[in-house]
């Protein structure tokens, strides 16, 4: 009899409850990738997206050959014809509850339940909710119970090797991210795959790894690297392996259940207000390119590989407006402040799809990598520090910090925090007050009057 036949017959029935816990998990529900209690704060795309995934219960049982929890086939019972995350969600924890109840009364995916199903048929009582809501899906049902077949079967099941899902998941994630993210996560991926080569992996299946043996190698980061670089690490493989179950490549993404260490992040030091004077007339007198680099970061608070991706074309010099590339957008829109439009040399007579900065001239082409243009940027600065004598913790970031910290603080002479928080969110382009408010924290933007008068 199906799984979800025998689930109807559980509910409100009295039978006896063997303990079992050591040979299953609490049945758990998957809602498309998003958390339930965080619906309300989504976006409408972002429920549409939830909502045209898949959503089923699902549970690990003790493999009798392995002695291994082993995930058994996802349980939809038709679940997904429903259009609402309220009406999907009643149905799953009604199938959830159903389940850890027949689990309870000694259901087993390997072995003959029959006994088990005379039991429960010879209940006078049965839950007419569980009744009406699996009367909708005979088809999923069919489907549920071929899969528990193929699994009770698993040695005339196919695997897909770690080689082809490794090798899927990257192509479908490099269509999710723009070229710069992508060749940092596939470099970290890549790396991955190097270290299972060298284990004996290589050659066999994904469903060959597991938990155990990713945090092996997050240890190994961690020693080699730093708890960051561990995090960030973690954060690129779960989201290879949520790729992988999304295609139902393997059965769970467990990579989000590794913990994440804490680090302390490394952020570039503000500069003094004599220090950024005297950087700025050292650097327009050596390096005027790279000044006025820097002037975009400082007076359009960009950041350098922003400023990088910078073409000719997106200067509009008549409405005053700059078009760039973000972070986590894919084009916005940002005034240019007087004070630069100062700066600006004149660019009519430029391509319009030459890049703003290339190494020797503003205007023109330079055909590499954009990572690449800012290292570029970040070494030849690296010149300026050393003559002024700085360390690691300055760079070009500072010049961001430095004047959102100065032009915070001048508006804090006659604005009230919000107010001042409500003017610079709209300069700094930081997409909720929260974010802001953090990165203002992190940079001691705000500091109190002086307190000496509490002392005396």
């Amino acid at each position: 009899m199906p799984i979800t036949s025998l689930l109807l017959q559980t509910v409100n029935a009295t039978v006896n409850v063997f303990d079992m816990k050591l040979n299953f998990s609490t049945p758990k529900i998957y809602t498309g990738g998003v958390l339930i209690s965080e619906w309300s704060k989504l976006t409408k795309l972002q429920k549409e997206e939830a909502l045209n995934k898949d959503w089923f219960v699902y549970y690990s049982f003790r493999d009798p050959r392995t002695q291994k929890l082993k995930r058994q086939p996802y349980i939809k019972a038709g679940v997904n014809k429903f259009k609402t995350k309220r009406e999907r969600i009643a149905f799953l924890r009604t199938m959830q509850n159903a389940l850890l109840e027949l689990l309870q009364a000694g259901f087993s995916p390997y072995e003959d339940n029959s006994e088990l199903e005379a039991q429960l048929f010879s209940k006078e009582e049965s839950n007419t909710k569980i009744k009406r809501t699996i009367a909708v899906s005979e088809k999923a049902q069919e489907k549920t119970q071929k899969a528990q077949n193929i699994s009770e079967n698993t040695d005339k099941t196919e695997e897909i090797s770690l080689v082809k899902a490794f090798e899927l998941g990257l192509r479908l994630k490099e269509k999710l991210m723009n070229q710069s993210s992508f060749t940092k996560y596939k470099s970290r991926i890549r790396r991955f795959d190097k270290w299972l080569n060298a284990k004996g992996y290589g050659k066999g299946s994904i469903n060959a790894i597991d938990k155990k043996l990713v945090i092996e190698y997050l240890n190994e980061v961690l020693q080699n690297s730093s708890a960051r670089n561990r995090n960030n690490t973690r954060t690129d493989i779960s989201s290879l392996f949520q790729i992988l179950e999304d295609n139902e490549i393997i059965q769970e993404n467990y990579i989000k259940k590794i913990n994440v260490l804490k680090s302390v992040p490394k952020r570039n030091k503000t500069y003094t207000p004599k220090l950024q004077k005297d950087l700025y007339e050292y650097i327009e007198t050596n390096d005027k390119i790279l000044l006025l680099f820097i002037q975009f970061i400082s007076y359009n608070f960009l950041r350098p590989i922003e400023v990088c991706r910078l073409r000719v074309e997106d200067i509009d010099i008549k409405d005053k407006k700059l078009y760039v590339k973000a972070k986590n957008s894919p084009v916005k829109i940002k005034i240019i402040p007087e004070i630069l439009l100062e700066q600006l040399p004149d660019l009519s007579d430029k391509d319009p799809k030459s890049f703003l900065f290339t190494q020797n001239a503003i205007g023109g082409e330079w055909s590499i990598a954009e990572e690449n243009k800012r290292d570029h940027f970040t070494k030849r600065f690296k010149k300026v520090k050393d003559y002024f004598k700085l360390g690691n913790e300055y760079g070009l970031y500072s010049f961001r910090h430095t004047f959102i910290t100065k032009l915070y603080r001048e508006l804090r002479k006659s604005n009230s925090p919000f107010e001042t928080k409500s003017k610079l969110i709209l300069i700094t382009g930081h997409t909720t007050i929260t974010a802001l408010e953090k990165y203002l924290r992190d940079i001691d933007a705000e500091l109190p009057e002086d307190y000496s008068f509490l002392f005396k």
